[in-house]
């Protein structure tokens, strides 16, 4: 359990950090961090205090139909995740206030990569999962209205479009929108799972099976 909980954290705290890499780079982010970039838009309020309000809402949503997605892990994305992508930007944008197009590029490698092994380990520890995808597992394994993967399309769907309408409600420029929805988002959509697995093969599993070891 204790290094299942180290696997979470960590995985929530690379994750984190993978946001603001994929902010630096400007071509796009992840779908539900494209909602986030709209409504951090719309509110003025901080990114990591919004963060937490929005994934308490989902909480909740999970809380009343079904909980069994919610453990330890839950808690750890929501609490962490925003604070940590704040800063984290805010650190990037000190350190490399203009970043040059191929430095983009370069940030927005890494980012895949790092998000991947983040949610590697995340996934592989198995104490809960985050907020916005129990929405989808609820769907569909609770409401039954389809598999999984086609109901986490639509979600990813409707947090893009609500992403970017939120986006220019809040004075966003057109030219603009690519920096939440570009490439980068794309890129995730069709490379994330195929990367998680890599590192769960190569990485994650290899670490929990080592706590497996050392007990025997």
């Amino acid at each position: 359990m204790k290094r299942r909980i180290i696997m979470s954290v960590l995985g929530v705290l690379t994750g984190a950090v993978s946001v603001a890499i994929f902010k630096m780079a400007a071509f796009g982010v992840d779908p539900f961090q494209s909602f986030m970039s709209g409504i951090s838009k719309l509110i003025p309020i901080s990114f990591g205090t919004l963060y937490v309000i929005v994934n308490a809402v989902l909480l909740a949503f999970s809380l009343i139909f079904d909980r069994h997605y919610i453990g330890i892990a839950t808690f750890i994305n929501l609490f962490l995740l925003g604070y940590v992508t704040e800063y984290s930007y805010k650190l990037f944008r000190w350190l490399i206030p203009e970043p040059t197009l191929q430095l983009r590029v370069v940030f927005l490698i890494v980012g895949i990569v790092i998000i991947c092994i983040g949610s590697s380990l995340y996934i592989t520890a198995n104490l809960g999962v985050s907020t916005y995808d129990a929405v989808a597992l609820i769907m569909a394994n609770k409401w039954k209205i389809g598999q999984f993967r086609f109901i986490r399309v639509c979600t990813d769907l409707c947090c893009v479009v609500l992403g970017v309408v939120m986006f220019i409600a809040g004075g966003g420029h057109l030219k603009e929108i690519s920096t939440i929805a570009g490439i980068g988002t794309i890129i995730t959509a069709f490379f994330m799972g195929p990367l998680i697995e890599f590192f769960n093969v190569h990485i994650a599993r290899k670490i929990l099976d080592g706590s497996k070891t050392e007990k025997t």
